[in-house]
């Protein structure tokens, strides 16, 4: 077997295993949502758009979200997310939806310093208590991760995965497969 043939088949694997581990995230985050009792809900930050516009991941996020408090399996709704490239911060953005889908200002909590998801569960722990227990939603392809870093910020963290269009699955799940291993190596997770 020549090395052009050796490389060829070493970047095939690679790229099947890309493949599998974004499906395998992706899939991950279809798992059905516990029926337990959390403390909140947590809604993880997503862009906003030029505006102040929710990007259409931020809508479905806080949406699932807000499905899943009138459910009853949380008394709170967090959003979480500080200003990215365009203002407002997320969490306002997503707060102010919530309250025009008829969830109370009682019930919704909102930290706007966080841009990251580690900034996100460090941020949201800050507001509601480390011994709090939380239901996270977020894409499907990024539950696998929200869990496993809001599990060391809170006493129990689980996650509930929302759809969003297969083009932005796709890309987020391809681009999830190696930011999950840097969070690996860093061990954040």
């Amino acid at each position: 077997m020549t090395r052009r043939r050796r490389v060829g088949l070493l970047a095939g694997a690679g790229l099947s295993l890309w493949l599998a581990a974004a499906a395998a995230l992706d899939h991950y985050g279809h798992r059905p949502v516990s029926a337990r009792g959390y403390d909140a809900i947590v809604v993880a930050g997503c862009s906003v758009w030029p505006g102040g516009v929710a990007s259409p991941a931020l809508a479905q996020r806080t949406q699932r979200g807000v499905a899943l408090w009138r459910q009853g399996l949380a008394p709170k709704l967090c959003f979480t997310g500080g200003v990215g490239t365009y203002p407002p911060a997320e969490a306002q953005v997503a707060a102010d939806l919530a309250r025009r889908l008829g969830v109370p200002d009682s019930a919704i909590v909102a930290e706007q310093r966080s841009t990251s998801t580690e900034g996100n569960a460090r941020e949201a722990a800050a507001v509601l208590g480390r011994g709090a227990r939380v239901l996270v939603v977020t894409d499907y392809y990024h539950v696998y991760r929200c869990e496993r870093v809001f599990r060391r910020h809170f006493a129990v963290a689980d996650g509930a995965g929302c759809w969003v269009r297969l083009r932005t699955r796709v890309k987020g799940a391809l681009r999830e497969v190696p930011v999950l291993a840097y969070y690996g190596l860093r061990a954040r997770i």
